[in-house]
């Protein structure tokens, strides 16, 4: 099997230099893109921003988003029949960069990015402005024998997920195939729960801890408030929140309640 190393380009993409500024108490947002309308991608990203978020992750829909809750399906659904795709996304993107300044990551599933053609999408992302891919049914062998390269010349990060039953040796792996952060997630199971740190789970962040891996740990799943939050930065840089933040969009007047979202999380 062939291990293909992230070698750094010469300018480093804003993932890398948010993780070398920033060392901890890192907050990301996701949300789906044309959720609760097609027209507020920008709108959303822009907003996060001024509330305080230092990096955002952008949900492209997919018809059979298997490892999301209720309330990311319900956006993703809700998106499509209102025709968001990712043609459309990369139309809005085109003025990311006159709006946003922090790293924006895109998160979908694998079948939409093969339709696309992977080596268009890279190329798409980085034109943009993208600055990496979270692919959590890409097999990380497919990745590594034919689509490194595409990510590596378009200086786009892929994000791996990490589970509690992933073994050391695959998180070695995923370590030396990585350039910024990994994804650990707070449990196998789906999007939308609420984060429970049991004996076993808080082991497994101790163990991953332990590892002294040379990419910080960004934890996933569960995070909706303050108190998870925090216990999820005890163990790694900085944690995610997407489905209370989906909901919140789910509500009148959403944009104005962004900053005491933001405010509520940290």
């Amino acid at each position: 099997m062939v291990y293909r190393l992230w070698t750094k380009n010469k300018d480093m993409n804003r993932l890398n230099q948010l993780f070398n500024s920033k060392k901890d108490n890192l907050l990301s947002i996701y949300f789906t893109a044309g959720y609760p309308e097609p027209n507020t991608t920008l709108d959303i990203a822009e907003a996060l921003e001024k509330a305080g978020a230092d990096f955002l992750e952008i949900g492209f829909p997919y018809s059979d988003p298997v490892a999301d809750g209720p309330t990311i399906q319900h956006s993703s659904e809700v998106a499509l029949e209102k025709g968001m795709n990712l043609h459309l996304l990369f139309d809005q993107l085109a003025d990311l960069r006159k709006r946003v300044t922090i790293p924006i990551l895109l998160m979908g599933y694998v079948n939409p990015m093969v339709q696309y053609g992977v080596e268009n999408f890279c190329k798409k992302a980085a034109e943009v402005g993208v600055d990496g891919v979270i692919v959590p049914d890409l097999p990380m062998y497919e990745y590594e024998t034919l689509y490194a390269d595409y990510f590596k010349n378009n200086n786009l990060s892929n994000i791996f997920l990490v589970t509690p039953q992933t073994s050391d040796d695959r998180i070695h792996k995923i370590d030396e195939l990585s350039n910024s952060f990994i994804y650990l997630l707070s449990s196998s199971s789906i999007t939308g729960g609420n984060l429970q740190v049991s004996v076993n789970i808080e082991d497994y962040y101790k163990r991953v801890k332990a590892m002294h891996l040379k990419n910080p740990a960004i934890i996933g799943f569960g995070i909706s408030d303050n108190k998870s939050f925090k216990k999820a930065t005890e163990y790694a840089a900085g944690a995610i929140v997407g489905s209370a933040f989906v909901k919140l969009l789910g509500t009148e007047n959403y944009l104005e309640k962004i900053p005491a979202f933001i405010k509520s999380i940290r």
